[in-house]
């Protein structure tokens, strides 16, 4: 039987948002639907209880001020993997200052790559799929004339119910205590 897998995602609320679905939609329909996010740990295993869990988020999070991050290009992690993203610029390194203090504990992890901020766009099947789908969303980010910037202020603890399937555990605001739903 397969571990339940968590994960801690920033979703994003911002014009990019309808963006990335018209992109996701347009490269690959079939697809299922994920809200559009920034990953801040990947998917694992919990070293302990959710209650344990969202104490850590609390006290990592509650810590760390709002910050902004850019969005930068469009690229894709071809040949490893054939996922097209959106990588993130100014802000990067914050990310995975959080993502390193958060990897620790009840939530450490030996991920299968480094970690790289990025928003994904789409995972593809091929390597050649990959490759002509990051030419033609590169071609449609250049001419995206909305901001690139994102408030990173709030995040969110998740659990898979099913593969692909994830459900919202909790909310987790930088800089001050969790809140209820």
């Amino acid at each position: 039987m397969a571990s339940v897998r968590y994960a801690l995602v920033a979703y994003i609320r911002s014009p990019i948002t309808a963006f990335v679905e018209n992109v996701r939609r347009e490269l690959h329909p079939a697809l299922p639907h994920h809200a559009a996010h920034l990953t801040l740990l990947p998917p694992r295993p919990l070293h302990g209880s959710e209650s344990e869990a969202l104490h850590m988020l609390a006290r990592v999070c509650g810590s760390v001020e709002p910050f902004e991050l850019t969005l930068g290009e469009m690229q894709s992690f071809a040949p490893t993997t054939w996922t097209v993203y959106i990588g993130v610029g100014p802000g990067a390194s914050r990310m995975q200052e959080l993502h390193r203090q958060l990897n620790q504990e009840i939530f450490a992890f030996a991920e299968e790559w480094p970690y790289v901020p990025h928003l994904t766009i789409a995972k593809m099947q091929t390597e050649q799929e990959a490759a002509h789908a990051v030419q033609i969303a590169r071609q449609w980010w250049r001419d995206y004339p909305g901001s690139r910037r994102i408030l990173l202020d709030r995040l969110t603890f998740v659990r898979e119910e099913a593969p692909n399937c994830w459900i919202d555990l909790a909310p987790v605001p930088l800089g001050g205590s969790l809140v209820s739903h």
